[in-house]
């Protein structure tokens, strides 16, 4: 490539030749051209020749430069490039900042992101954030799903002065559509028209996403209609939405439909509208629906990729169809499939659930040995493999690992991690652990303070249990049947009664979702206690509250009574079962009648007629019932 020019004079005696030498303009417009291509390597050398030929980079080659890498997607190489220009005296503007904030959005480096976005806000009389900068953090803030900040993002856009232009518009919209929040995503979707714009097709996709993911097909396409009235044709992005909107509400067959459509409208399917279809045969247990989405894909010539494979395999595994999903996995590697980290995440945590640890630790080590960077979600699925199998060494070492790697646990983390040392019985470490949660400022939640009382009270520290119960109720962590059912166990260990009454009060407005087996429990261990009225009383409030009350519930009481001799009310509650419709067994009328035996000539032949009365009663229905069918 020549640059500059030559003029040759009319005589040969006097033949100059001149060479004029490009202006930084001049390298600057063709730096432009080449980045503006996607050509950034040759945008690179043009810039590497003009500060060979003494014509030094401005603000503006810079910013040409950042703009080549940014549209090459070589996002690393543009911050690097961020980092080179830092050492010069030219200092970065708003359109430099804006452009390392968009690549590091897309290197999911957020909080250099926001780093960069603060410093802005800091100087603003060197380099003021603009709509690209807000826009920018918005799309961050949607990505973490924070739709907190997007708004905060956009109400501080608006206080500055700045008029939100149609993509921030659509970043806000992109932002309550990712959490289904229609109502939110509808109000920013009318503000674009009474502003003066109007709406594009990203702005109706997002809509009709917005819907489709809060659950609400039939509005989706009602959305996806007023694309067309309004004179925009739908992409293919449009399209999938639509399929999501379907498979994502168990309606596979009107997704399959939209499949067709859309070739109808000549529009062609890409690998995301089978991903999107394969993620719904999942969900909706359509073991058959898989096969036919991987041939449909084969037959239309769409190469599926490893997003595609990991949608059926974890389909396949949702169904229980482990050995269909090894197929799939193991046909990767021969069609020269690269396996990535959910690939293993679908596979390990799939095999944890199907209580497959051995395999799941087997997909652990091939993981390692191709160097993939594990993921929270497989170190919490390893831990509980490791767990499972009784090897409490492994599973500090895989947790350290973690943590040396610079993978900060999460709450789901050191759950999985409280649950080994719960099942090594080893309730001091549990509790380290639980205290490096908090110190580290890891926001509890029902399932770790869950698993730790279960480490105290195996480990005999019922009274751990209790204080740890009033710490949840301080920070306001919900109680479940879980934590009631280890609050219990914890009275019954101290027998504290008197704490047995308050946590009845706790329960009582979760009653009717509370599980019968906790409340069952805790009226056995009211029962086995003595406290015969306060588990009556428990049993009443059960009653009035709706709560599940069964078989096991009534032979609980029924046994408790017989211990305290309490005959009277043991009759009366067969009574109850029979009013209830739940016919008592045999052995609880020989249990009263051997009784009977030790209570007196004149209470015997009480308890005698009583039960004879009772045992006649099913079959007086038996008649009733009859009678009238006749």
């Amino acid at each position: 490539m020549a640059l500059g020019y030559e003029y040759h004079g009319r005589h040969a005696a006097c033949s100059c030749v001149y060479f004029i030498p490009p202006s930084r303009s001049t390298y600057n417009n063709l730096i432009n051209a080449c980045g503006s291509s996607g050509n950034w390597k040759e945008a690179l050398n043009v810039c590497k020749k003009m500060t060979d030929n003494g014509v030094g980079p401005d603000l503006v080659t810079h910013n040409i430069m950042l703009s080549a890498f940014k549209s090459g997607a070589q996002y690393s190489k543009a911050l690097s490039y961020f980092e080179l220009m830092k050492g010069t005296h030219i200092r970065p503007d708003t359109t430099t900042h804006n452009i390392v904030i968009h690549c590091l959005v897309k290197l999911q480096q957020y909080d250099k992101a926001i780093d960069i976005f603060n410093s802005m806000k800091e100087k603003k009389s060197e380099c003021h954030p603009d709509v690209v900068t807000y826009t920018s953090i918005i799309h961050l803030y949607s990505m973490c799903g924070k739709t907190e900040n997007c708004e905060a993002a956009f109400s501080m856009m608006l206080a500055e002065g700045l008029k939100p232009n149609i993509i921030s518009y659509n970043a806000l919209l992109g932002a309550y559509a990712a959490r289904g929040m229609d109502n939110e995503a509808l109000l920013v979707f009318d503000k674009i028209k009474q502003n003066g714009f109007r709406p594009d097709i990203v702005s109706y996709t997002s809509l009709l996403n917005a819907y489709g993911r809060s659950r609400k097909p039939q509005k989706a396409r009602e959305i996806f209609k007023m694309i067309k009235r309004n004179n925009l044709k739908p992409n293919i992005v449009s399209y999938n939405a639509l399929i999501d909107a379907y498979g994502s509400n168990g309606l596979l067959e009107d997704a399959i439909e939209i499949l067709r459509e859309m070739e109808q409208d000549k529009i062609h399917p890409n690998v995301v509208s089978i991903c999107t279809l394969l993620a719904a045969c999942g969900r909706c247990c359509q073991k058959v629906k898989i096969d036919t989405v991987l041939s449909a894909a084969q037959m239309r010539g769409i190469k599926l990729n490893t997003a595609a494979y990991n949608s059926a395999i974890g389909s396949y595994i949702n169904m229980g169809e482990y050995d269909k999903a090894i197929d799939l996995y193991k046909s990767m590697s021969k069609k020269n499939i690269k396996y990535d980290s959910v690939t293993y995440t679908i596979l390990i945590s799939g095999c944890c659930k199907m209580s497959k640890y051995g395999e799941a630790l087997s997909f652990k080590e091939e993981m390692t040995h191709l160097k993939i960077p594990m993921s929270k979600e497989v170190y919490s699925s390893v831990l509980c493999a490791y767990s499972k199998q009784g090897q409490i060494i492994e599973a500090e070492s895989t947790f350290n690992l973690m943590k040396s790697s610079g993978c900060n646990p999460d709450v789901v983390t050191y759950t999985a991690m409280l649950d080994a040392y719960n099942a090594a019985e080893k309730w001091e470490k549990a509790y380290a652990l639980f205290e490096e949660m908090e110190a580290n400022g890891t926001k509890l939640d029902t399932i770790a303070c869950a698993a730790l009382m279960n480490a105290f009270n195996r480990g005999g520290q019922p009274e751990r249990v209790l204080s740890l119960a009033q710490s949840m109720r301080e920070k306001e962590i919900p109680l479940s049947d879980t934590i009631f059912f280890e609050m219990v166990s914890a009275c019954s260990l101290l027998h504290d009664w008197k704490t047995a009454v308050d946590v009845i009060k706790y329960m009582e407005p979760s009653l009717p979702v509370i599980s019968s087996g906790c409340l069952n429990l805790f009226l056995n261990s009211l029962g086995k206690s003595g406290k015969i009225e306060t588990m009556l009383k428990l049993f009443f409030k059960m009653l009035t509250s709706g709560a599940e009350v069964n078989f096991n519930t009534y032979s609980i009481l029924l046994k408790n009574l017989l211990s305290s001799g309490n005959w009277r009310k043991y009759l009366e509650v067969l009574q109850w079962m029979e009013d209830a419709g739940i016919h008592p067994s045999n052995e609880m009328y020989r249990d009263i009648s051997s009784f009977s035996k030790c209570c007196g000539a004149e209470n015997a032949a009480v308890i005698k007629e009583r039960l004879e009365s009772l045992q006649r009663k099913p079959a007086d229905h038996i008649s009733a019932s009859e009678s009238h069918l006749s």
